[in-house]
């Protein structure tokens, strides 16, 4: 019965049991010492006439005698065999007696109440270690059994087609594919094909998706697990487990075993503190053994996933292990389209809708992101009743994944609004007056997430690399939001702590990792040496003398007063256009490129074309804001 409801109705019954037996004996034997009283001294009360009745009765471990004296109390004895005196006794002093056989069964009714608690007892702890160690069909102590999850050619449906956005991924992987259709093809040859290949890649770029369309293509077994399914509170258990799975594998073979997240079980030995992890390293020696070590698995190949290569022990990497590393990237803008292409599929779609313009507006997102895009369409869609989705539930998906979901029951004092509002003009003005800024894409002073508001620039591109001029063009942009909240509002607030701290650290960047300081020169002066096991923080260490780090220190106060004065130069200067997007931005709260081109060429701003005001709730206050406002990275300011 694999109802979870039942197995813990059937836990709690076998407690009760037990505890209701564990009782019962405790009962029964502090019954049976209450009253009690030795044979001799129960002779005497015998021949003193004072015992009115008995009982006896033979028993396993003797005679047993129960009596009632004259007052009313009742007595137990015990003798280790019938007296046949007593008898005479009973009868000599006029005392009522019954003399009862033996009861059958009563044997067993005492081994069963003695040893009942312990057989259940033991059946409980079996059960609990079995549902501890994920249970499995060997039973409790089963530990050793590999928990990989097979899947044949007939349950495993995915194949190429429904993979997109990693064209180069899937040209690498081709020739397994072949090889696991036609061996013959390659040996005759004198080839091998690789016994391991590490898909390695940021989160969400469909990784596990890639190893599983690779079986579907190739039509044979796929045995999937994931890395922490080997590591257990028993030493020795992984490494079972890992010579359990080979075998599993050699018997289905050719097929394809894919370990996810193996950073789990194959960090680096021998780094950290303290040692390492004896059953962890236990069971990477023996994937290193089966892997390729005295036994050759022919027909078996391993695929891995990790967004950690750092991490890995050198010995999975070399040649006859992982040796292929196949890298699967964020997607570009012809791969963001193809994949949602494939998620849209799912989903019925309005005639506007257009993936080449979702995909342009998605740079910097993963296969997951835009999976989450388009769920978060259709239940935008679905809020409002619509019967298909549209691209305005797109956008306002793609608006709330990149910018924070809307909070219009915040409500904020008017002079905290008026200076969000210049904050983020200040912002749109500079993106818009910069040569190398992002295109600003829509500003809104409606709160998001943590922030009050935000100004989101998309590029018209991918980017892949960043110029000098783009990064000074972003501290720019980053200060123009204090700049306007000094200049308009006469004030300083807490809203732009998080501006600082990302133009602080593409300055410092700009002067000790990229080279981009005449002063200094193309030199790196900081690097982290550390155990990959310590944080970055604590082992980070720095080559650099005291004249040199008082340098970049001046080099980046340097960069960063340079563009702060540009800055404000340029908000000074055109000071009618700040006025009019915080007037746009107070009358409608979010406004957009065009109404941004609008302002810069000097005309009024079109109004919106489904502009609802807010209706904010009564009372007042400023609704919990938060003291530090935060913009979305990395591509809005």
């Amino acid at each position: 019965m694999n109802n979870p409801w039942f197995s813990k109705v059937g836990v709690w019954l076998v407690v009760a049991m037990v505890l209701f037996t564990v009782f019962k004996q405790f009962d029964g034997r502090t019954s049976a010492g209450a009253g009690y009283m030795g044979y001799s001294e129960f002779l005497d009360e015998v021949q003193a006439q004072r015992i009115k009745k008995a009982t006896i009765q033979e028993g396993p471990n003797g005679t047993e005698i129960v009596a009632e004296t004259s007052d009313g109390k009742r007595v137990r004895t015990t003798a280790t065999y019938l007296d046949r005196g007593l008898v005479g006794d009973l009868r000599a002093n006029n005392i009522d007696f019954d003399v009862r056989p033996r009861e059958e069964g009563s044997l067993l009714m005492t081994l069963l109440v003695s040893w009942g608690p312990m057989l259940l007892l033991i059946g409980v702890w079996v059960y609990f270690m079995r549902q501890m160690q994920g249970g499995g069909k060997g039973g409790a102590f089963s530990f050793g059994k590999s928990k990989a999850r097979m899947l044949d050619e007939n349950t495993n449906t995915v194949t190429f087609a429904d993979v997109a956005g990693c064209d180069e991924a899937k040209e690498e992987v081709k020739e397994v594919v072949d090889f696991l259709k036609d061996p013959s093809k390659f040996q005759k040859l004198g080839g091998r094909i690789p016994r391991g290949l590490l898909l390695v890649g940021p989160p969400g770029t469909g990784k596990t998706l890639l190893a599983k369309s690779i079986a579907g293509e190739a039509k044979v077994p796929f045995f999937s697990i994931s890395g922490s399914d080997f590591v257990e509170m028993f030493v020795g258990v992984g490494a079972a487990r890992v010579r359990d799975m080979f075998e599993n594998a050699k018997k289905n073979a050719p097929c394809i075993i894919f370990i996810d997240e193996i950073d789990a079980v194959g960090r680096q030995r021998g780094a950290g503190v303290g040692g390492g992890n004896d059953e962890r390293e236990q069971t990477l020696n023996q994937m290193l053994v089966e892997m390729d070590g005295f036994e050759t698995n022919l027909g078996v190949i391993v695929i891995a996933a990790t967004n950690r290569p750092d991490i890995l022990d050198a010995a999975l990497l070399r040649p006859g292990r992982f040796d292929r590393q196949v890298y699967v990237t964020l997607p570009d803008i012809r791969g963001r389209e193809q994949i949602l292409n494939v998620h849209m599929r799912k989903v019925p779609l309005g005639t506007d809708v257009n993936a080449a313009i979702i995909a342009r507006g998605t740079p910097g997102m993963s296969g997951a992101d835009l999976a989450n895009l388009c769920n978060e369409a259709a239940l935008m869609a679905a809020r409002r009743n619509g019967r298909v989705v549209e691209m305005q539930d797109f956008e306002k998906a793609k608006d709330k994944i990149i910018m924070g979901p809307e909070r219009k029951s915040m409500v904020m004092p008017e002079e905290e609004r008026r200076n969000t509002a210049y904050h983020e003009a200040g912002h749109a003005l500079i993106g818009k007056l910069l040569p190398k800024c992002d295109p600003v894409h829509k500003v809104t002073i409606i709160p998001r997430g943590r922030a009050l508001g935000v100004t989101m620039s998309l590029p018209e591109k991918d980017r892949y690399s960043y110029d000098r001029e783009y990064m000074l063009n972003q501290i720019s942009m980053l200060f123009g939001g204090r700049i306007a909240e000094e200049v308009f509002m006469n004030q300083m607030t807490t809203g732009a702590s998080n501006d600082f701290e990302r133009a602080t650290q593409i300055a410092r960047d700009m002067v000790m990792r990229y080279g981009m300081s005449a002063a200094l020169g193309p030199m790196v002066y900081a690097e982290n040496e550390g155990e990959v096991f310590l944080g970055r923080s604590v082992t980070k260490t720095t080559h650099m003398s005291e004249e040199t780090m008082r340098k970049v220190d001046v080099e980046v106060r340097r960069i960063i007063d340079e563009q702060y004065g540009l800055a404000r130069s340029l908000i000074e200067e055109h000071s009618d256009k700040m006025h009019a997007m915080a007037k746009a931005l107070l009358e409608w709260e979010t406004i957009e490129g065009d109404q941004l081109d609008d302002i810069m060429a000097g005309k009024p701003p079109r109004a919106p074309k489904d502009f609802v005001p807010r209706n904010p709730p009564a009372g007042g206050g400023d609704g919990g804001t938060p003291s530090v406002k935060t913009d979305p990275t990395p591509t809005a300011a």
